[in-house]
């Protein structure tokens, strides 16, 4: 072997082998702009400013698209919920925020309408001075029309209305008439232990009571009958507490209640509040 050859062969040698030493600055090379291009997508996505992030995301979707849908769609953001909002979430956002607005304006609406009955009944009691006989209240049911049972509307465990019950129950009934409410008669009675003789317990009690005065709206006010229903109470749904030496008269009570006309999700945006009476 002539040294021509042989100095061919070793410099040859030295040639692949300085070609090899540096192969690894490339792949170094490479994984730092990987590592570059990362720390700028944080920093990006650090910052508020959401105009700036949708035009990287979507420089670096077309830079990196394969056919395939960008890691940076739909993804969480590395530094919290808040910092960017989906425009999914948005638009849900103001659909609960419509809905709400309209639950309230509705409520509203109808609150405006119970209060206008109100008064009606009222002016009518006031008409034959029996301005005391009723009170007022808006629930999640609708208007409550309190009539207190004393002995002048309901004789003692009797469920016969009186004379000045019915002029009671025609005042109320008034304004009534020209509604397409359904309408509800609660009976209750008082916490009082005594005998409620001839009828078994207070719950035959208060459901007799409130049935006459549904039989009397049906035969001498000409409501419809599919429009009224009646329930007994006993003594579980005190007006005001036991303790209180007023409840044995008003715990004993016939609530007429004029029921909300809004769907279950929106009528418990009316007020618990009472309206006055």
């Amino acid at each position: 072997m002539s040294a021509t050859a042989a100095r061919g062969r070793k410099r040859g040698g030295h040639e692949e082998e300085h070609e090899n030493s540096e192969r690894w600055m490339v792949t170094y090379a490479d994984m730092l702009t990987l590592l570059l291009v990362l720390f700028i997508v944080l920093y990006a996505i650090s910052s508020v400013n959401t105009s700036k992030f949708q035009e990287l995301k979507t420089g670096l979707a077309s830079a990196f698209k394969n056919g395939q849908p960008s890691v940076l769609i739909g993804g969480s953001s590395v530094v919290g919920h808040d910092s960017i909002t989906p425009p999914q979430a948005n638009s849900a956002n103001a659909a609960a925020a419509a809905a709400a607005a309209a639950a309230k304006a509705a409520a509203a609406k109808e609150v405006e309408q119970f209060k206008k009955i109100e008064e009606s009944i009222q002016s009518s009691l006031n008409t034959i001075g029996l301005g005391n006989a009723a009170r007022y209240s808006i629930d999640q049911r609708g208007l409550v029309v309190t009539v207190v049972t004393d002995d002048l509307v309901f004789a003692g465990n009797s469920a016969t209305l009186e004379a000045q019950g019915q002029k009671v129950i025609n005042a109320v009934a008034a304004p009534l008439k020209g509604l397409t409410n359904n309408i509800q008669v609660d009976g209750h009675t008082n916490q009082e232990n005594v005998s409620t003789a001839p009828y078994p317990t207070g719950w035959e009690l208060s459901s007799a009571r409130a049935s006459a005065v549904v039989e009397y709206l049906i035969a001498h006010q000409g409501l419809p009958a599919s429009r009224l229903s009646a329930v007994g109470f006993s003594d579980q749904h005190p007006l005001i507490a036991p303790s209180d030496p007023r409840s044995t008269i008003l715990n004993r009570r016939v609530d007429i209640v004029v029921l909300s006309k809004l769907p279950a999700g929106i009528s418990t945006a009316l007020p618990a509040g009472g309206t006055g009476g």
